[in-house]
């Protein structure tokens, strides 16, 4: 739908002064927004922000304490109310398969929702074919739902959200945990859904990189929305540059430009410094001045992404980046040697091969991400090296040591942090990091050593005597990286570290690990659904259908894409939905609708451009601008996994014939 129709439409939901407590807790508080009509309304927020409060209360499956919420004209106040609209939403709760039944297929838990809702035989035909088609799930009828990868439950879950086909999509979450891959497919769907058929969706996502596929969004922080607005009128708040280079030595370049730079990241060997400065020579003269002697190399100005913009707006609130704490010294900094090396590693399961024939190493002292799909094997892969499942065949070594028979010696040399942190939540910190220390053995002069450093090293002074249950998600975050790292390990493995964390706290959970593998020598083994935090890896290997099927450095998985199938380009248009069916039409593979932008990739584009033009003329489309985009990992990613997906159909189809 135009945006210009959108904008003249009266709200579909419109909420004012919203207040949500639970007993003391003011989890959302004076919250003002409105969807209209056919457009894409994003919440973006950490963990904690309030969006699902918000949410539920819209589909009418929460009470609350203040303001109003009106849906369709109706204010939703009392399950009489919520009964009156409920045939007209689609709720999607937070959580991989949450509203599903494990034990029925995909085809039966469509059936039961779609009877749950009172559609017609003919009608849940028809739906079923097309929802399936749309999300690649149709070669999937019969499988068991519990035997599903994330990405494909999320997927069975829209269409189970969708089936009686509401005029408001409520989706809570829908693409945490889930490959980068699988979260395009959602995107994709969302967008048809939007434009063919004119559903209003409203998505909550604590992934900043989503927030530019949004009409419009509200960021949200600690139960308050910071600002509202378009992508674009949200960027307008805060003009500056994104200036990337490198810089030798790193640590040194970055205590500099933090002097002067509120925003100053490392991305492996590239650092990533936001300026005020909106010209760019300006930006890179400032940046210059303040490394002094640090000469940089490799220098690029870029517009500041919308997480970039949404630190910004925090830290005019008034939230502090942390800052590093001086040197960290162990024993383990003079080994640079090989921390980790997988061999051939394979293991099956019956008859199904999870991982098969995974070579890789690892240094001490380098960051090392082990990206892939929902069920690529990367799981697997941890628990062989950590000792945890023994391997079908293949070698492996961790600090020293042959996994198959090191028993013990592996644990005491490594340290593991899953997502769910593996923490004590009615303990407090000091009592959680003294814990892990005599479940490691430290004597009672260690522990003191080395609950100091934590303490220091996390940024957790203040927070001692801190329940561990009532801690914000980053501090939480930083008090399990410090007890993994109480025993002083010389590897480190990471699972889905920062999940649901705010940008602040992730920012300045990755400032601890690069510190950790530059100054201490820690092997780091890492994996992310976050694309852009992959960008902090030194080396990065991709899992497919458990196989790796690229491996290098960030710039050069980026390089080897742009050579094969050339430049990003991003094309804006007046009519969106229209322009990418003419795209798609005229045989660009793998565009995709970003918000109101559609991305492409272009082996000449100069000519595509001129071609673009044309198609898009001819269908009435007027094309207001085309530029060439710098290629993201999520982009490497999807390039990879839709490619090695295209091979195997059609290696498929030609053993059929």
């Amino acid at each position: 739908m135009d945006e210009e129709v959108i904008s003249r439409e009266s709200p579909i939901v419109r909420v004012s002064q919203f207040v949500k407590r639970y007993k003391k807790h003011v989890a959302v508080q004076a919250v003002d927004l409105a969807v209209r009509r056919g457009e894409m309304y994003g919440l973006i927020g950490p963990d904690g922000a309030g969006k699902s409060s918000l949410m539920k209360a819209i589909a009418g499956v929460l009470s609350y304490e203040g303001g109003e919420v009106e849906v369709f004209g109706i204010t939703v106040d009392s399950e009489r109310a919520a009964e009156r609209i409920k045939h007209k939403i689609g709720f999607l709760p937070q959580g991989l398969g949450l509203n599903l039944y494990p034990d029925l297929s995909v085809e039966e838990n469509i059936d039961f929702f779609a009877r749950l809702r009172l559609v017609s035989e003919k009608e849940l035909a028809e739906r079923k074919a097309g929802l399936l088609a749309m999300t690649r799930l149709d070669r999937f009828r019969d499988r068991p739902m519990k035997n599903l990868s994330g990405g494909m439950k999320q997927k069975l879950g829209l269409i189970c959200t969708l089936i009686h086909e509401p005029e408001l999509a409520i989706l809570d979450e829908p693409t945490t945990g889930v490959d980068p891959v699988s979260r395009r497919d959602f995107w994709a769907i969302l967008a048809e859904l939007q434009q063919e058929r004119g559903v209003t969706v409203l998505v909550s996502t604590a992934y900043m990189d989503e927030a530019s596929r949004f009409h419009r969004l509200s960021f949200l922080s600690g139960g308050q929305v910071l600002t509202s607005g378009t992508p674009a009128e949200v960027q307008a708040l805060v003009p500056g540059s994104m200036v990337t280079f490198g810089a030798t030595p790193q640590r040194e370049a970055i205590a500099r430009l933090k002097a002067q730079y509120k925003q100053v990241e490392a991305l492996g060997p590239l650092l990533h410094v936001f300026t005020e400065e909106t010209v760019p020579a300006a930006a890179l003269q400032s940046i210059t001045a303040s490394l002094g002697d640090i000469k940089p190399v490799h220098l690029r100005v870029d517009e500041p992404e919308l997480e970039d913009v949404f630190v910004a707006l925090l830290l005019r609130q008034g939230k502090q980046p942390m800052t590093s704490k001086g040197p960290l010294v162990t024993p383990s900094s003079a080994d640079r040697g090989l921390a980790i090396e997988a061999k051939g590693l394979y293991r099956d399961f019956g008859t199904f091969r999870a991982v098969d024939q995974v070579s890789f190493q690892v240094k001490s002292g380098e960051i090392f991400g082990l990206l892939g799909a929902n069920g690529a094997g990367k799981t697997t892969v941890i628990k062989m090296l950590n000792g945890i499942m023994p391997p079908t065949g293949g070698e492996g070594w961790v600090a020293g040591v042959d996994m198959k028979t090191a028993g013990g010696a592996i644990k005491e040399r490594i340290g593991y942090m899953s997502q769910a942190f593996s923490l004590y939540l009615d303990l407090t910190v000091a009592e959680n990091i003294r814990l892990f220390a005599g479940i490691y053995g430290l004597d009672a002069r260690a522990t003191d050593q080395r609950f100091k450093w934590i303490v220091s090293m996390a940024g957790l002074k203040g927070y001692e005597a801190s329940l561990t249950g009532r801690l914000p998600m980053g501090v939480r975050q930083r008090l399990a990286l410090g007890c993994a790292l109480v025993h002083q390990p010389r590897v480190l493995f990471l699972d889905e570290p920062t999940s649901g964390v705010d940008p602040i706290g992730r920012r300045h959970f990755w400032d601890i690990l690069s510190r950790l593998a530059r100054e201490e020598g820690v092997a780091i083994l890492i994996t992310t659904h976050y694309m852009s935090e992959a960008e902090h890896c030194d080396n990065l290997a991709l899992m497919y259908a458990g196989r790796i099927v690229a491996e290098g450095s960030p710039a050069e998985m980026k390089d080897q894409v742009e050579k094969e199938a050339g430049q990003l380009l991003e094309v804006v248009t007046d009519q969106p939905g229209p322009a990418l069916r003419g795209v798609t039409r005229a045989g660009f593979t793998g565009a995709a609708l970003f918000g109101t932008k559609i991305h492409l990739l272009s082996i000449e584009p100069g000519q595509d451009e001129a071609r673009l033009r044309a198609v898009l003329s001819s269908d009435g489309v007027h094309v207001l601008g085309v530029s060439a985009r710098p290629l993201s990992l999520e982009d490497v990613f999807v390039y990879r996994v839709m490619a090695l997906e295209r091979q195997e159909r059609a290696t498929a189809k030609g053993a059929a014939a």
